[in-house]
């Protein structure tokens, strides 16, 4: 068996080829600036030997059509892939799939034209992922292709949490509420986290915190989403690289008083120049925290701020809950951060959260917990994989035709 895995953006592709019932990774690969003279192309494969290989293409790539049909030379001559008439299924990762879609979805017609109607709802992303449908449909017609959703895992919200407090209407006619994202990595490392505790999922209260340039906070109870960070679109919650988070919405109309900016002018300003960014001038947290340790006060004040408020989230999905059994970290910085770990969790003792600063400081790529012996909460940092998510929830659905 072998799957592929694809993520579509506006001027890239991603792609991760899997093997076997196991979904074993055999090569993953990105090709960026599509459309543009300074395009490329790399793949990342083991070999017949278990060696790992890299190849490059820089050359001008037109549009998705090229961009897939390179990929699959590439997957050719490094001799993962003959033909994409070999795979079982084609998992694609669509951003919004609105109220119409709380599991991953065999693709028809019908699908894609529920996935069109929901683009006023991620105008970004969710064309760019009907254009990897439609060309690897193209490319390979007969093999079966499923549509993963990363708001799929936050349907379960109950309403409660999912209004906002504007008149109904808006919600009935408009369906301006709470959907959240990243969902299929929330829903990945917290069975991670069931499984590394051994422990039913069903038992357990977990609060994953997935946390990269893009950042948000999941309470998830007996395996079901009952809370996210993020909103009706990504900007919403926690303190991200270029987005604000949580801010009083009035300060828009402000700025558009006693500023004159104008609609376009604020979404930049909120999604593109704020957040990490915003506050010191860089929004890769491994320079900011090098910056904040050499006493650069702008630098130090970021990262006070984007931790304060994981705090104020981590607290708030405690009472949510109920009370906790378990934190993940995930994400490029959840992941790899100690600095950010150690910020999140300190002063946090009484409410059961005690880090071990040894463990923490000593970074590993597999699943290690950071807590000390006596602490009430398991603290976990767990590697995130979406694409084995998407890759698994194709298997499922495709298993089910």
């Amino acid at each position: 068996m072998k799957i592929l895995v694809l993520n579509s953006g506006s001027s890239s592709l991603k792609f991760k080829l899997f093997r076997e019932k196991e979904l074993l990774p055999s090569a993953s690969g990105l090709i960026e600036q599509i459309g543009e003279k300074d395009s490329s192309a790399q793949l990342s494969f083991l070999d017949a030997s278990g060696n790992n290989k890299k190849v490059q293409l820089n050359e001008p790539i037109s549009d998705h059509r090229k961009a897939i049909k390179i990929m699959t030379v590439m997957l050719r001559e490094s001799g993962m892939l003959a033909d994409l008439k070999e795979l079982a299924g084609i998992g694609h990762r669509v951003v919004h799939g609105g109220e119409s879609f709380q599991q991953p979805v065999y693709i028809d017609e019908n699908v894609i034209r529920a996935i069109k109607k929901l683009t006023p709802l991620a105008p970004l992303h969710n064309p760019a992922n009907l254009t990897g449908i439609e060309v690897a449909t193209e490319h390979a017609p007969r093999i079966p292709q499923v549509a993963v959703f990363d708001t799929a895992f936050h349907q379960s919200i109950p309403a409660h949490a999912y209004l906002y407090a504007l008149p109904y209407y808006l919600y009935e006619k408009q369906k301006v509420r709470r959907y959240g994202f990243h969902g299929t990595s929330h829903a990945y490392v917290a069975r991670q986290a069931a499984q590394y505790l051994d422990t039913p999922i069903e038992n357990l209260h977990i609060i994953t915190l997935h946390l990269g340039n893009g950042a948000s906070a999941a309470a998830i109870q007996g395996g079901k989403c009952i809370d996210t960070s993020m909103g009706m679109t990504p900007l919403e919650g926690l303190v991200m690289g270029t987005r604000s988070g949580d801010i009083d919405p009035a300060i828009l109309f402000y700025l558009a008083r006693e500023s004159g900016l104008d609609i376009d002018e604020l979404d930049t300003l909120l999604n593109k120049k704020s957040g990490l960014k915003g506050i010191c001038g860089d929004n890769d947290m491994r320079h900011i925290c090098e910056s904040a340790a050499r006493g650069n006060q702008h630098a130090k004040l970021a990262l006070t701020i984007f931790c304060y408020r994981l705090k104020k989230y981590i607290g708030s999905y405690m009472a949510a809950l109920g009370g906790v059994d378990c934190i993940v970290f995930t994400g490029g910085i959840g992941e790899n951060s100690a600095t950010v770990r150690e910020e999140c969790c300190l002063d946090m003792e009484r409410l059961g959260i005690s880090l071990d600063i040894r463990k923490n400081s000593t970074q590993q790529n597999t699943i290690h917990e950071i807590q000390k012996k006596n602490s009430r909460i398991s603290i976990l940092v767990i590697p995130t994989d979406e694409e084995y998510e998407i890759a698994s929830q194709t298997v499922q659905v495709i298993s089910e035709i």
